[in-house]
């Protein structure tokens, strides 16, 4: 018996448009013919009925999924570990999406196209293990040294500018000694309004400052563990967290 060519090779490829709250996939025969697109919920049940509905069309060879270091990364995740293969995939041009028009079903197919084709190479973002435990201790890391930055400047020019009495007592302090008398100024000692909401203020603030210090410290106490536990750093991970000015990762590092 003669069997064609899309009998003797019935594996599917699969493309994913990846988005916060739904997920659009398309499945290609092995000539490129689309098999249909479909909509599914990014949740455990959604992802497992992309892999349903994609596995009705015959054997899954492939899937190209948009966004495996964000919103794909779920289903990335799921796909690799049933043993499927996944592979990144670049999304379209935003310029060419609005002079063409957004259209997730056509992104899909473009998704498996790219994957059928050989143009998708790019291998998907792991998003588990060390590595990735370090990126998002990372990620709230850098945020409090913004937020602690931003406070010492507001505490120095609320200095500059605060009553006389105050302002010399504020004036040329280490940030160490300008959190330390913030801390300890008593607003409803003073009688005038002014001089008691600035004490208020810079009191407020130094008290968040000496709260992002212990959140910095715990955040570098789990990095250095985890650097420790793989014995390896990381050159783009290392480099980012020195681009938030630490010089090291140990708890007493960096935070002064």
């Amino acid at each position: 018996m003669t069997m064609t060519i899309v009998e003797a090779a019935r594996g599917v490829t699969g493309g994913v448009d990846t988005h916060l709250e739904v997920h659009v996939a398309a499945a290609l025969d092995p000539l490129g013919g689309l098999l249909g697109t479909e909509r599914f919920e990014t949740n455990a049940a959604g992802y497992k009925a992309l892999l349903g509905w994609l596995g009705s069309f015959g054997d899954v060879s492939k899937v190209g999924v948009e966004g495996t270091g964000s919103y794909g990364s779920g289903l990335a995740r799921y796909l690799k570990r049933v043993g499927v293969e996944v592979l990144e995939v670049d999304r379209p041009d935003r310029q060419k999406r609005r002079r063409a028009g957004k259209s997730d079903p056509l992104d899909a197919i473009e998704a498996a196209r790219a994957a059928l084709s050989g143009r998708a190479k790019g291998k998907p973002k792991s998003r588990d293990g060390a590595v990735e435990a370090i990126r998002v201790l990372v990620v709230a890391k850098r945020s409090a040294r913004q937020a602690r930055g931003k406070a010492l400047v507001q505490m120095r020019h609320l200095g500059y500018s605060a009553p006389e009495q105050l302002r010399c007592r504020m004036k040329g302090l280490s940030v160490p000694a300008l959190v330390a008398e913030g801390k300890g100024l008593r607003p409803g000692r003073s009688p005038d309004p002014v001089t008691a909401a600035t004490k208020a203020s810079l009191s407020s603030l130094a008290h968040r400052i000496s709260s992002l210090d212990e959140e910095l410290a715990e955040l570098n106490e789990r990095i250095e563990a985890l650097l420790v536990a793989v014995a390896v750093v990381d050159v783009s991970l290392y480099l980012d967290v020195r681009i938030t000015g630490d010089h090291g990762f140990g708890k007493s590092k960096g935070i002064a």
